[in-house]
This record gives structure tokens, sequence and C-alpha cells, in this order.
């Protein structure tokens, strides 16, 4: 009988079956985190830009998530490539980068991602190593396979320099944050990650993404519109957030009670 993979090494395989719908947690706890992976979510990722991630709490909610079978991706802080180390090391499966507006931010993404000879990752995989049941030898070999990085697209610039991003060496696709992007093409104007053209450039990613042999992903507001993503082709979609299903679940229960 063949034994089923450690959850750290389940997430590339996962998106490559896809698609894949991750729980979002901007407030981890072994809780909260470990609450949303008994779901039938099909990954966790955490949030370190937004909310209260840090890294004391990322590394207290990874094994919550993997005890429930599950892999964790971490949304890093903006520019803080050496922290996407850190978390694989703790025993993430994958990174999203945010901002990633060039070449060169790409480049630094996967630099602190991939072991050598893609990337400059260094070796010290604390959490990962116990987690994928691995010796260090075929962890080593099998680290750049199971780690999936994205890069974020939230700006014109980004748009402008998607086909080079996903042209750099381990970067494995990009992922939409349909909010900043929709200040991006309203020129600070407003947010609304529901007009037309945020819908039309996610569109553009995910055709540049199929055209390149690409992972497309984005963040979904709601459970329709992470259902559209889905049928445009995206691979790795998020549905809501943690405080959005707090909130949800809390008005619907108070509706239920004020009924009569």
């Amino acid at each position: 009988m063949t034994q089923a993979p450690a959850p750290i090494a389940r997430l590339a395989g996962a998106i490559a079956a896809g698609p894949v719908l991750t729980a979002w947690s901007s407030f981890p706890t072994p809780v909260t985190a470990g609450i949303l992976a008994r779901e039938a979510f099909d990954a966790v990722t955490i949030d370190m830009q937004h909310g209260a991630a840090d890294f004391a709490s990322v590394a207290a909610a990874i094994p919550a998530v993997h005890a429930a079978g599950k892999p964790v991706v971490v949304r890093i802080p903006v520019g803080e490539f050496q922290t996407a180390s850190r978390v694989l090391d703790l025993g993430a499966s994958g990174i999203i980068g945010p901002m990633v507006n060039s070449v060169e931010d790409a480049r630094l993404l996967a630099a602190f991602t991939r072991f050598p000879p893609v990337g400059e990752r260094s070796w010290g995989p604390f959490g990962a190593l116990p987690a994928s049941g691995l010796d260090p030898a075929a962890f080593l070999a099998a680290a750049n396979r199971m780690t999936v990085v994205l890069a974020m697209i939230e700006t014109r610039a980004a748009l402008a320099a998607l086909d080079d991003i996903l042209a750099v060496p381990g970067i494995d696709g990009a992922f939409v944050g349909p909010a900043d992007l929709s200040i991006a093409l309203s020129d600070g104007a407003n947010v609304d990650p529901t007009r037309q053209d945020v819908a039309e450039a996610i569109g553009h990613v995910a055709a540049r993404c199929r055209a390149a042999g690409r992972i497309a992903g984005a963040f979904a507001f709601s459970g329709q519109q992470a259902a559209s993503f889905v049928k445009l082709g995206l691979r790795f979609v998020a549905v809501e957030n943690d405080t959005a299903h707090l909130r949800a679940g809390a008005r619907a229960a108070l509706q239920a009670a004020r009924a009569s």
C-alpha cells in the first residue's frame, strides 16, 4: 500500500490537479487555523502582510494545519523576502510574494525560496524536515519541487511585466490581489475588486499564465467570486478570510435567533 505524502508535500500536486480552494487567515492561532483546516478547504493560507500574523503565530499555526492533513501557504510582508525562507523552514508549502512589480522583485523572491541551483535558499528546515518524513538528502532533492511560489500581481507595472515575471526560474505563477489592483487601475480613485476592468485584468493574467504553463490564482471576496475564478481557469483561489467567515456566521446566527 502506497503511503500518502505528508501535508507539506501535497500542495504542488493538488494545484496541478486543481482547482485548490484555500482558506485565508489573517489572525491565525493553532485553534483558528486548525478549525479552518478541518473544513473542506484544500489548504490554509496565512497572511503576514495584513492582519496580526507574525513569525511566532505562524510557527504555532503550521503544525495545527498539518495535523489536519492540509498544506500551508504564507503570504509574506512586502519586500521581506528573507521571511519566505524562514516560514519555509517552519514547514510552509507555498509562498505568496506581494507587490512583485518587476523581474528583479521576482528574482529576489525566487532566490529566497529555492535551493541551488535555482535559488540561494540556505539550509535550516527545522520544522519542514520532520514534517516531510524525509531524510536530509531526500528533502533537499525534493524541496524545490514541493514548494509553490506565486508572485502577486497588483499594479499596472506588474501587469506590464507579467510575461517576464512568469519567465523567471523558480516562479510558479501569479496570484492577483483584486483590491489593490482595483486601486491601481483607478489611479487611487476607489477600491472595488468586483469592477469590470479588474475582472478583465484577472482574465488577462489567467490567459498569460495558461500560455506560459504557469499557475494562476487570486483572492476572492465571496464564494460566488471564487466560483467565477474557477470557471476562468484559476487553479489556486482564496475564499474570503477568517474575519469574513466569523462575521457571516455571527450575522446568520443572529438573523435566525431574531427571526421570531
